[in-house]
């Protein structure tokens, strides 16, 4: 009998705004860039996205809980997209435009939670490792460069995903054990907020070489929930990038073992 796929979560980016040439005046669109999906699928994972259960993203749920959609899937991976809310960890937004998406923190958030209390695995990407520092209890930059101005570029509107620098993986992490005899390696960098304070019982994988700013970090409980600043999706066969296939089976593989005992 050929076993069934594993049934992946996808979280939604949300455009509460969009242009009027799209032709949804006044309603709120839930969507996913191709690429994290197309990543996840090519290693034989079914991927679905998951919706917003109230237009507040927690309160209305007509007929259906977080908890049942997900005692429905197996894993969970947070994409990226808009900053998250600088309220969302008890800060006042610096500048208007860094203000982020609050409705998509709490939504993912709770996404988060309900994952992890079902012990299922949780990857998050770019903005998703950011999340899961703050549903921790932790902080972000919320412009590294205004912030951290030591540091180098992180993020390059022209260039988007062209932009990559060096990480160093942090000896002993689960990260180094996934590349082992690899002790650095190139990334792409999309990010203008960083982790700031760590998270309750999280731990930091990789760091950039040239300023140490967080690039990876992992909880330390019994489950598995981890988080990488870059986006290993965009890596493809792009020479010189850091494979991304060891990140996706290790999250595949924690998200199998904690199905098995369930059957099905």
């Amino acid at each position: 009998m050929v076993p069934r796929p594993l049934k992946i979560g996808l979280s939604a980016r949300l455009m509460h705004a969009p242009p009027s040439e799209l032709g949804f005046r006044g309603k709120t669109l839930q969507y996913l860039e191709q690429s994290i999906a197309h990543w996840i699928m090519s290693h034989g994972a079914i991927v679905l996205m998951i919706p917003t259960l109230g237009a507040d993203a927690g309160v209305s749920r007509r007929g259906i809980s977080v908890r049942s959609y997900v005692r429905e899937l197996d894993g969970l991976v947070l994409q990226g997209g808009a900053d998250v809310s600088p309220r969302s960890y008890g800060k006042q937004p610096m500048r208007a435009d860094w203000a982020g998406d609050i409705v998509r923190d709490r939504y993912e958030m709770e996404l988060l939670h309900e994952f992890m209390a079902q012990g299922k695995p949780v990857l998050g990407i770019c903005r998703g490792a950011q999340l899961m520092n703050v549903a921790m209890g932790g902080t972000l930059f919320q412009d590294i460069a205004t912030e951290c101005p030591q540091a180098i570029r992180h993020v390059d509107s022209d260039l988007y995903d062209e932009l990559h620098h060096e990480i160093l993986f942090e000896p002993g992490s689960r990260l180094a054990g996934l590349y082992e005899g690899l002790e650095r390696a190139q990334v792409t960098s999309i990010h203008h907020q960083a982790v700031d304070r760590l998270g309750s019982d999280l731990v930091v994988d990789a760091r950039a070489s040239a300023d140490g700013i967080v690039e990876a970090i992992r909880w330390r409980g019994a489950g598995y929930a981890a988080g990488v600043q870059w986006h290993p999706e965009f890596h493809g066969a792009t020479q010189g990038l850091l494979d991304s296939a060891p990140i996706v089976l290790d999250f595949l593989a924690a998200a199998q073992r904690m199905r098995e005992p369930q059957g099905g």
